[in-house]
């Protein structure tokens, strides 16, 4: 199993194919893009279905959620999922992605395995969700939305940042939309993993401003913690259920103690915590023809020097320096 001084356990699997993003959101990297990874730094198809193997099967991994960059521009996706979905233990397989794309390639993902989605979605509004991702796709990403609905990939959740000045005033509207659709939303605050170091905690939408806005137009629940279990979401019943909302509160109300998860970059390195600064190579490790007891015994290593928490908590903060779409969401 993957263990940590702290004897937190290791379960949930992050694994990020890509660091490529067809969008270019404002609180994720400059309008610009970024220096992408070059192909030969990228694992390989089988080297990330071997490593995913390695941990399913050797070091008590049940939960796997591909991510990026965006993930569905992996050309090899689909062969990915179907190839992880045939091993014993099956592991429950999940993708986080923008939507863009998902309209034509649910069905699919569906058939080879795939369990669920979640979509980020920030805005109902086209215009702004132009200005927040200098893209005009927000029909696409409806449409995937519904492609997703109508594949079976449930429950699909819906992951909105609020920002201030742009889109601080929808999440009554969005959560509206999220009932009435069958969609799980969850807010996430906003994070310092942006590329041009733009965050600042001041001022930032906190999970207080968006239960009280919430709060305004519905009556929340709150699922006791026996509940939560170690999901990063804080959930509430809408109105009485069955619809609930989440929040994602990283930054006011971190949630480390309770956290089961490690994570996988694009080119190869585990991260114990998506804010670590530092990294534990497992590419050098395949292709120096390492058997796959020395690759879990360096993942084992890794996990084992994982911190107590994030330090977002901490107002000195300082973002780490590779971008979020490097790391994996």
């Amino acid at each position: 199993m993957l263990i940590d001084t702290y004897g937190r356990v290791a379960t949930d699997l992050r694994v990020s194919l890509t660091d490529r993003c067809n969008l270019r959101c404002t609180y994720c990297m400059p309008e610009e893009g970024l220096q992408w990874l070059a192909k030969p730094d990228l694992l390989t198809d089988e080297e990330i279905v071997r490593l995913i193997r390695i941990a399913v099967t050797d070091l008590g991994v049940t939960e796997v959620r591909f991510t990026g960059g965006e993930p569905l521009l992996r050309p090899g996706l689909v062969s990915i999922v179907e190839r992880c979905a045939a091993l014993t233990p099956r592991p429950q397989m999940s993708l986080t992605t923008n939507g863009i794309g998902l309209e034509r390639t649910a069905a699919a993902l569906r058939d080879a395995g795939l369990d669920r989605v979640n979509v980020s979605l920030d805005t109902l509004r086209p215009d702004v969700f132009q200005t927040m991702t200098r893209r005009k796709r927000h029909g696409d990403v409806l449409r995937g939305l519904d492609a997703a609905r109508s594949a079976g990939l449930t429950p699909v959740k819906v992951n909105a940042v609020l920002m201030p000045g742009l889109n601080d005033d929808e999440a009554p509207d969005l959560l509206a939309w999220a009932v009435e659709n069958g969609y799980e939303l969850r807010f996430i605050e906003q994070m310092p993993l942006d590329a041009q170091h733009g965050w600042k905690r001041e001022g930032m939408i906190t999970a207080g401003d968006i239960l009280e806005s919430l709060r305004t137009r519905f009556t929340l629940t709150a699922e006791g913690e026996d509940e939560r279990g170690s999901a990063p979401a804080e959930r509430w019943l809408v109105d009485g259920g069955p619809a609930r909302v989440g929040v994602i509160a990283s930054v006011t109300r971190p949630f480390c103690r309770a956290c089961d998860r490690t994570r996988l970059t694009a080119d190869g390195q585990v991260r114990t915590c998506l804010f670590a600064r530092e990294e534990s190579d497992l590419r050098g490790a395949l292709r120096s023809g390492a058997p796959d007891e020395e690759v879990a015994r360096l993942w084992r290593l890794a996990m084992w020097g994982k911190k107590a928490g994030s330090g977002l908590d901490d107002p000195s903060f300082l973002q780490p320096d590779r971008p979020m779409s490097a790391i994996g969401g």
